[in-house]
Order: C-alpha cells, then sequence, then structure tokens
C-alpha cells in the first residue's frame, strides 16, 4: 500500500463570499451551502481551536456541476481527483465471443459512457436512477487483461508490460475476484450517478460477456472539509502525499506510455494494478497513536513526517534522536516506499476504501481498493511491492486479498469508441 500516490480530493471552485450575500442565493444553493457547513463542523465537535467552516466551503448543490470529458488523449479517472463513490468490475468475454462481439460490446460501452459522463440518460432502457442528477463528475474507465487477447485473438498485440505479476510472500489472493478478460472503473461525486452507470455498463454487456467480480468503494466527498485536503484511508491516517502530479516534468514519462510506444495502440495509455487490500483494523486500532506513527513514518493528526515539518516537508532519513534511533524507523512505511528508495519508481494512486460488512466472527471486512497507475508495471508498482514484501512495518497490518493488472488504451477521439485501434487495427 505504498504512500506515494493519491491525486488530492478536487474540489470544485465556488464563488467568493464577497460576491454573493444572503439575499442573492436562491434556496436550493443556500439549503446546500448549509449542508456542506454543517458536515464540516460535524466533523471537528469536540476539536479545541478547530476553525468553523469557512463561507467558501463547496456548496453541495455545485457537486452535481462537475463534469469530465470522454473523449481525449488520455481515458477519464486517471488524473482526476479521488471520487465520492467508485465501482470496479471485471468482465470475462462469454463462451464463443471473440474479437467481433469485444469490438461491438467496447463500442456499445463507449456510447453510453460518452452520455453518462454528460449527464444525459442511456441512449436505450434508461433506468431513471440518475435523473435529478446532475454528471457529479463522473468516469468511466476501460482496459483489457491479459487473457482477453488469447480470447480475441490479438496475443501478437498483448503488450509486454501485461505480462502477470510476480508472487509476492504477503499475498493471499482469492483468484476468484483477480484479472478478468475487460476491466472497468467507474468513478462519480454522487452515489447514484455512480450506481447509474454501474447498471447502464451492465445491461449494455448482453451476452457477450459475464460479471467476473465487483468491488465497491468510497472517499470523502467534496465540500465535506473546510479545504481541499489528502484524503484519509481507514486506519485514520492521511495517505497519498507523495503522489506525482501532472505539474511535475516528469509526470506523463512515468505514468503514460508515449506516443511513439509499443504496442502502437497503447499510445497515451496507462496500466492499472488493482488490488483489494484489507486492512486489519482490529490489531490496528489497538496500537497507540504512537507507535502506529512509527509504523507509518508520519504524525497522524497531520500527515507531517516524523522528522518534521509540515505533511509536505521532505522526509529526513538520516535524523536521529538522543540514543541515535532513526526518528523515522527503518521500517516505516512511508520511509520504505519514498521513490529514492525504489530507483526512482513512482505510481499514481486513485484508490477508494471499502466496506464489505463483517466476517462471522466479528472482524471488519474493509480496507483498499489500491488502484494505481504507471507506464510500465515492472518499473512502477513492481519494484515498490517487492522491497514493501521484505520488511514494511505496515504489512502486520494489511493483507493483500485481490489483484489484477490491466492495459488501459489511450482516449478515444471524436467519433471512435475505446480500444477501437486495438480491436480494427
Amino acid at each position: 500500500m505504498p504512500e506515494q500516490s493519491t491525486a488530492p480530493e478536487a474540489t470544485a471552485p465556488t464563488k467568493p463570499a464577497s460576491e454573493s450575500s444572503a439575499a442573492g442565493l436562491s434556496r436550493r444553493t443556500l439549503l446546500g451551502t448549509a449542508g456542506a457547513t454543517g458536515l464540516v463542523l460535524g466533523a471537528a465537535g469536540g476539536a479545541v481551536g478547530y476553525a468553523a467552516a469557512p463561507s467558501e466551503a463547496t456548496p453541495l448543490t455545485s457537486v452535481g456541476a462537475g463534469r469530465a470529458m470522454f473523449h481525449g488523449k488520455h481515458q477519464p479517472g486517471i488524473t482526476e481527483g479521488l471520487q465520492a463513490r467508485g465501482h470496479l468490475i471485471a468482465f470475462d468475454l462469454a463462451a464463443g465471443a471473440g474479437r467481433k462481439e469485444a469490438a461491438a460490446l467496447l463500442r456499445r460501452w463507449s456510447t453510453t459512457a460518452e452520455r453518462l459522463m454528460a449527464g444525459e440518460p442511456a441512449a436505450h432502457d434508461d433506468t431513471d436512477v440518475a435523473r435529478d442528477a446532475g454528471p457529479s463528475s463522473l468516469t468511466i474507465t476501460f482496459g483489457f487483461g491479459h487473457s482477453f487477447f488469447a480470447r480475441t485473438g490479438l496475443d501478437k498485440q498483448r503488450p509486454a508490460a501485461l505480462d502477470p505479476l510476480p508472487d509476492f510472500s504477503s499475498d493471499q489472493l482469492d483468484k476468484n475476484r483477480s484479472n478478468g478478460d475487460l476491466w472497468v472503473q467507474i468513478g462519480a461525486d454522487d452515489a447514484l450517478v455512480a450506481f447509474h452507470a454501474l447498471r447502464a455498463i451492465q445491461k449494455d454487456t448482453g451476452g457477450a460477456a459475464r460479471v467476473r467480480w465487483q468491488m465497491n468503494g468510497f472517499n470523502r466527498t467534496p465540500g465535506a472539509t473546510a479545504h481541499p485536503m489528502t484524503a484519509r484511508n481507514l486506519m485514520g491516517q492521511i495517505d497519498g502525499t507523495r503522489n506525482p502530479k501532472p505539474a511535475d516534468s516528469d509526470f506523463d514519462r512515468r505514468i503514460f506510455v508515449p506516443a511513439s510506444g509499443e504496442p502502437a495502440w497503447m499510445a497515451n495509455g496507462s496500466y492499472a494494478v488493482v488490488r483489494r487490500i484489507r486492512m486489519l483494523l482490529d490489531d490496528w486500532e489497538k496500537l497507540s497513536v504512537k507507535d502506529q506513527e512509527n509504523v507509518i513514518g508520519r504524525h497522524k493528526s497531520d500527515g507531517a513526517p516524523l522528522s518534521g515539518g509540515s505533511e509536505t516537508t521532505a522526509m529526513d532519513l538520516e535524523k536521529a534522536d538522543a540514543r541515535g534511533n532513526y526518528v523515522v524507523p527503518a521500517n516505516a512505511h512511508a520511509r520504505i516506499t519514498r521513490p529514492d528508495q525504489n530507483g526512482g519508481a513512482a505510481m499514481l494512486r486513485r484508490p477508494f476504501s471499502y466496506h464489505d460488512g463483517l466476517d462471522p466472527d466479528g472482524t471488519p471486512d474493509a480496507g483498499l481498493l489500491f488502484v494505481c497507475w504507471q507506464a510500465d508495471p515492472l518499473r512502477g508498482f513492481v519494484p515498490v511491492q517487492r522491497k514493501l514484501d521484505r520488511g514494511d512495518a505496515l504489512s502486520a497490518f494489511i493483507r493483500h486479498e485481490a489483484s489484477g493488472l490491466f492495459a488501459v488504451p489511450g482516449g478515444a477521439a471524436a467519433g471512435e469508441y475505446v480500444g477501437q485501434r486495438l480491436l480494427e487495427g
């Protein structure tokens, strides 16, 4: 569960308080703003000296207005900020289905994704679940698994980077919830909008494919905090401080396949590693806050490194205490996952938390739907996970239960469907 990547939560821009007054606000907007403020204050209850939510907190009525573009250089759902609700779903092609059926399916899916991301109903048999909502920053992303290429007779087009991930000693993987021919990621800032997209994608599948597995996740809703900030995971830790940023000079090189890359159909695409990581919360919550911080290497309150400073301060790995011990323990998660400790390996994390109820013994089935993006998983995810496998203090409190690797082609141009250059090339 490397810490180095998660884009900060996106918060929609709002009109400054100086440009509006209570008299100028509609009832709907006023109620929406009050709702957002109430969430922030509720979260801060009892915190001594915590400032009241500022007037520029995101009105809930603005959440639905956000819109991501379907057509573009890259597929949506990669560089956008974390979304409040997500569904990850893998399909296997039906018996007898091949390249022709797969092309028709991707064409249907792309048409539906374009409509729904624009806030329009599906072209056929829309369920009306999202009738009253805007696009809510809906993103729908499509990828191909290793097995897809043999099923469609496209073995020669399978990228070398899609070779199966190596085994890791900490893995306890359920094969029925891993991999798959096709993968779809759905994200939105409204749960009903996300579910509406999920149903539409499932209905479009028809007899061409069957669901292999589905996982449902969530993140904090934009506007729930007084200002945009890095998300927290279910352990209560700020998670994703060192995520690569699109403004970084080497961002595209690390995250996306170059336009001149091989195979040609993967130009401007990326590779997604998907892991269902259960957090052993009962064990974690028995630790003191200090012990939790030593496991991570950062302060729980604000994400600052134990070596000092603020969340974004560079970690001083050589700093020692009066006894000569490293202030950031040698096996701390944040130390091990630093790119400069892994030959520069980096990935863009864009995960969801999940909670699937309780086991029969009362243990919570909760954790992280880890999704990370990179130009080559052998230079991104794999070296970092190998190092974590050898001595990460966090390993005692997590369990990798499912895994998948998917080739996600570049965005579709106007008039194209996702994967057209592969399926019709």
